[in-house]
C-alpha cells in the first residue's frame, strides 16, 4: 500500500481527499501547512505521492515545494499540486519547481482518480 501525504490547511479539503485515497487504495497521512508536512515526511519516508496546497499559513506550497525538491532524498516523491490557484504564472512556476501535476479545486472523484492513476503509472 502506498503512503500519500496531503497537504492543506482545510480540514474539510483534507477530508475529502482522504475518502477519495482510501478508497483507492492508499494509506493516508496529513499536514496542515508546509512546516508540518516536512516533519511528517522525515518520520515517514516511504511517502510516494503528496497533494499539496498552495496558500496556506507557516509555508505555502511553493515554498514547501522548493524544500522538497532541494533534499535528494525526496527526489522520487510525486507531487500533485491540488489548488484554487489558476494563473498561468503560478501553475508554471510551480511545474518549474518540480511539480508533476496540477489538479484545479474544486474537483470531483473522477479528475482526481485519473491523476493519479496517470502518476502511479509512474510509481
Amino acid at each position: 500500500m502506498h503512503k500519500v501525504l496531503i497537504v492543506d490547511d482545510s480540514k474539510a479539503i483534507r477530508e475529502i481527499e482522504k475518502k477519495y485515497l482510501e478508497e483507492l487504495g492508499f494509506e493516508v497521512l496529513e499536514a496542515g501547512n508546509g512546516k508540518e508536512a516536512l516533519k511528517v515526511l522525515e518520520e515517514n519516508p516511504d511517502v510516494k505521492l503528496i497533494l499539496l496546497d498552495w496558500h496556506m499559513p507557516v509555508m505555502n506550497g511553493y515554498e514547501f515545494l522548493l524544500k522538497l525538491r532541494a533534499n535528494p532524498t525526496w527526489s522520487d516523491i510525486k507531487v500533485m499540486m491540488v489548488t484554487r490557484e489558476n494563473q498561468q504564472k503560478s501553475i508554471i512556476d510551480a511545474i518549474m519547481a518540480g511539480a508533476n501535476e496540477y489538479l484545479m479545486k474544486p474537483f470531483d472523484k473522477e479528475m482526481l482518480k485519473v491523476k493519479i492513476k496517470y502518476l502511479m503509472e509512474t510509481f
